[in-house]
């Protein structure tokens, strides 16, 4: 039988330090740390956590996300849209099709849920 729950392990110690697909640096020269922890069994959604240093990226989203804030400060802003603000402890969600800028004010860390398919 499958596990039914999986409790996130601590994140490991190589992680993807690539720029994600889609996301452009446009002020300052932040980076990101991703760790995938989890793949579910038929493979359509992926969890894990993300770390990403102060600055600014263009972000075009192929794909839902739900995302809960552990640390950090962004500031999240739809092209043509306003901002919305986010502070560890806040949940949200971006949509497939979402275009605009991160702004990562302070360090972030996050946990992620994306659904691929």
């Amino acid at each position: 039988m499958t596990d039914v729950v999986y409790r996130f392990p601590a994140p490991g110690p190589e992680p993807v330090t690539a720029d994600l697909d889609g996301w452009t640096k446009v002020e300052g020269n932040p980076t990101m740390k991703t760790w995938v922890q989890h793949t579910s069994a038929d493979g359509t959604v992926i969890s894990g956590t993300w770390e990403a240093t102060p600055g600014t990226y263009h972000a075009t989203y192929a794909a839902y996300e739900f995302v809960h804030m552990m640390e950090g400060q962004i500031t999240i802003t739809p092209d043509g849209g306003e901002p919305v603000f986010l502070t560890p402890g806040d949940a949200f969600i971006v949509e497939p099709g979402f275009k605009g800028t991160w702004k990562i004010e302070k360090p972030v860390r996050k946990h992620f849920c994306i659904k691929l398919k």
